[in-house]
């Protein structure tokens, strides 16, 4: 039975025993990180806690092994948040969302300056530590990657090990900090989280960001005789005529050279707040039932998962001259989008179109149409943006500084979600695959940063200095976010949920998100985080990466 001590017991390094353990840190931290605590899991984060309490035991990884799963489970990881993120980081800075954004790297400026402040005069000189605390203190595991990355380049491999070690300090109340500071704002503005759930309730009923069906009758005489090309100049904003009756009752689907008369029903798709702008163009509004009314025309979707479609524009498809078809709007990502000219189509699109059942299908076999072909992962883009990005983050961009093997893959990746169609790179990744592909990569990170930093783990927290890394941690926390909640609140008058959604989202923490969402019972803390997110991830690796390079 000797194989099996040699498998189990601390202080082998065999392939076989390094298999084996980061096979159960994995697993167990997996399985102890779906424990609540008061309503809140750390998730995946308990795979560092575990591989700690493993090191701590003796447990131990060949030097070169445990670099290299290290390393290669943060390229997976980084690379697969800047695809998730990269679709809408460009996007993000429009309308309502710079005014978020600008607060959320405000947030960061003031985690910045605090964790300077001790450094130059507080009483923690330790630039590895800062920074662990500060990556734990936001519960930002990117960060902590990218410094961890930037400081093995420039100092020993201990410096490391104190980084995760301040991290794993910090991060516990990190959590919790988040998830106070949005008490804290409550009970400073004496809000009442029923009011704020009415408002949004009222703002998202007039939304205008949604595709919105509209049935008009033609009673203006001074339209008639126009074309829909025509009566696109006249109302001047976006909207898609789906179908028309005429006075006979006959239902066609209109092109833009049809002409529009009166006693003409129109079931038009186009911004909530357009409608009242189009019924006083066209005329009043009648209830329509179109799919109960007798005509050939059918409405279907039609997914789009042929790989030369990827980044063509709507209109290049020619619907109704080619066709006979009227696409009225496009659902990416569970969201409905209308359907301008314009408009690039991407891997996963789901189009809705109108017309004949035959004439559809011969669409659907252009587009693809096939889930199946979905489910097949597209390695050959996943592979070169890691290559690119590996050769990207080692370029010297000034003063010695390097994206490296974190800022590198993060950068391509983006990019790539963005404009990978115009190198005919497919980015489309099931939301399944992408989820493990970042898991894996995550939790091998973690399990190897943990089982690195245990042999000095307790040695270095469970003293003097490590509480003040507790405490150091726990301020660089809070007071950044309850400054900027305040200014949130009282300056810009930003609803509460949409603030707790920036709290969590300027410190990429899905814990307490979780929190925000189950506690108000609405999606809108989740709209905040998500605009908010691909900026704050980016930040918060860059400013990492600066501080070791700068200080150390």
């Amino acid at each position: 039975m000797d194989f099996i001590s040699d498998l189990l017991l601390p202080g082998n390094t065999s392939i076989a025993s390094t298999l084996v353990l980061y096979s159960f840190v994995i697993a167990a931290g997996i399985f102890i990180g779906k424990f609540r605590f008061f309503g809140v899991s750390l998730g995946v984060t308990f795979v560092l806690f575990v591989g700690i309490l493993m090191g701590h035991f003796g447990y131990i990884v060949d030097n070169s092994i445990l670099k290299f799963v290290r390393e290669f489970g943060l390229i997976l990881f980084i690379f697969s948040i800047g695809l998730q993120v990269g679709p809408g980081f460009f996007s993000s800075f429009k309308k309502g969302g710079m005014r978020l954004n600008l607060l959320a790297v405000l947030v960061i400026a003031l985690n910045v300056a605090i964790v300077l402040g001790i450094y130059f005069f507080g009483n923690i000189k330790d630039v590895s530590a800062l920074v662990g605390i500060m990556s734990g203190a936001v519960t930002n595991t990117p960060g902590l990657a990218a410094a961890q990355q930037a400081v093995s380049q420039i100092a020993s491999p201990e410096q490391a090990n104190i980084m995760a070690s301040g991290y794993a300090a910090a991060y516990p109340l990190g959590v919790v900090g988040i998830i106070l500071s949005m008490f804290v704002i409550k009970w400073i503005f004496r809000i009442k989280t029923e009011d704020e759930i009415r408002k949004i309730e009222i703002d998202q009923e007039d939304s205008h960001l949604k595709p919105f069906l509209l049935s008009v009758k033609v009673t203006n005489a001074l339209i008639d005789g126009k074309t829909l090309i025509q009566l696109h100049d006249i109302v001047q904003t976006n909207f898609v005529v789906s179908r028309l009756m005429g006075a006979d009752g006959k239902v066609t689907i209109p092109k833009s050279s049809t002409t529009i008369h009166p006693g003409d029903i129109l079931l038009v798709v186009c911004s909530v707040q357009d409608a009242d702008r189009f019924k006083a163009v066209i005329g009043p509004e009648v209830e329509m039932d179109w799919e109960s009314t007798p005509t050939p025309v059918f409405s279907r979707r039609i997914l789009v998962t042929k790989s030369e479609y990827n980044g063509v524009p709507l209109g290049s498809l020619r619907l109704h001259n080619g066709y006979k078809l009227n696409c009225t709007r496009v659902n990416r990502a569970g969201v409905d989008l209308l359907a301008a000219p314009n408009l690039r189509l991407q891997m996963g699109d789901r189009i809705t179109v109108v017309g004949n059942l035959e004439d559809i299908d011969r669409l659907a076999s252009r587009l693809g149409n096939s889930m199946k072909r979905l489910n097949q992962p597209n390695l050959i883009t996943i592979f070169v943006g890691i290559i690119l990005g590996i050769i990207l983050g080692s370029i010297d961009i000034g003063f010695g500084m390097k994206l490296g093997l974190a800022g590198g893959p993060l950068v391509v990746a983006i990019l790539l979600s963005r404009f990978g169609y115009k190198a005919k790179l497919v980015t489309y990744t099931s939301s399944s695959a992408s989820l493990l592909l970042r898991e894996l990569g995550i939790c091998l990170f973690l399990a190897s940063v943990g089982i690195a930093a245990g042999k000095d783990f307790a040695a270095s927290v469970f003293n003097a200095t490590g509480m003040w890394w507790v405490i150091w941690g726990f301020v660089i926390t809070v007071v950044p976010l309850i400054i900027v909640g305040c200014i949130a609140r009282g300056h810009d008058r930003i609803n509460l949920l949409t603030i707790m959604g920036l709290m969590s989202g300027s410190c990429t923490d899905p814990p307490a998100l979780a929190y925000a969402n189950n506690s108000t019972a609405n999606d809108q803390p989740a709209v905040a985080y998500s605009t908010v997110y691909p900026l704050t991830m980016f930040l918060r690796v860059v400013a990492a990466q600066a501080l070791v390079l700068c200080l150390l």
